[in-house]
């Protein structure tokens, strides 16, 4: 049986937990950046872009107020409504399909294919990973390329060790008691490289997200002088061993023309 996770009851504050914080202006700052060179790189013209798991769709909001098409699906209602609203009173409706459901249900045959698709902060909370990928390629055109965010472990461990917490890293990682908003299945990131290859993806970009933001000694940092801090994340986003370290990975797939390794 498929286990995925939804922010039904949870659904504000995810929302500000995430996107109202110094946090989360690293994230669509990484992000941001990224997509834009992807965007540059690729014929003028609108694309059809899948949000797979997008929540209140932050990103895909704003790739739709550039003229692109965007079918938003997401296991929450609470998330579709917010999106909706936000998506209404930016003027955006008709470059907006919402689809309620696990991501897992969608089919090409339905939906036809799409030139770019996101799938940010998703993996982490679903048990079946590869399962997933695989979804993901079905709905992806040929020359289409994947937006892949997800929960390093690495950066999880990292993280853990630098602070001491030696009793949670003896436990692999896993608290006595699960905090509502932690992922159930942070990703190793050679495990995911590797599901992408035999796929037959070949990755064009990587950025750590949150290289430097996890690990400041002084928190206060982070409220007073955010503005450097952002552009030191982006700075050092794409540098080994910053990549790595990262509280979350962000990977540019697109399929490649050679066949998958065997």
């Amino acid at each position: 049986m498929q286990r995925n996770t939804s922010f039904d009851g949870k659904s504000r504050t995810f929302a500000n937990n995430i996107y109202g914080t110094t946090k989360g202006r690293i994230r669509l700052a990484v992000l941001g950046r990224d997509l834009d060179e992807l965007l540059a790189r690729r014929s003028p013209g609108s694309l059809r872009i899948l949000d797979a798991g997008g929540g209140f769709g932050p990103l895909s909001q704003g790739l739709a107020a550039r003229g692109h098409r965007v079918v938003l699906c997401d296991l929450s209602a609470e998330m579709l409504d917010l999106a909706r609203a936000q998506v209404t009173e930016k003027g955006l409706d008709d470059r907006f399909d919402f689809i309620h459901g696990p991501i897992q249900s969608l089919s090409a045959q339905k939906l036809g294919r799409f030139d770019l698709i996101l799938c940010h902060a998703v993996l982490e909370w679903v048990e079946d990973q590869a399962g997933l990928l695989a979804t993901l390629d079905t709905l992806l055109a040929d020359d289409g390329e994947l937006s892949l965010m997800f929960y390093n472990r690495d950066g999880l461990l990292f993280h853990s060790l630098v602070m001491g917490n030696f009793d949670y890293v003896h436990a692999d990682l896993v608290k006595k008691r699960r905090q509502k908003l932690t992922p159930a299945w942070p990703c190793r990131p050679e495990q995911v490289y590797r599901w992408l290859a035999e796929l037959g993806f070949a990755i064009t970009g990587r950025s750590g997200v949150r290289v430097i933001h996890d690990y400041l000694v002084e928190r206060e940092v982070r409220q007073r002088c955010p503005d450097e801090l952002v552009a030191m994340e982006l700075a050092h986003a794409r540098r080994e061993p910053f990549v790595h370290l990262g509280r979350y990975i962000h990977v540019l797939a697109q399929k490649s023309h050679f066949p998958p390794p065997e």
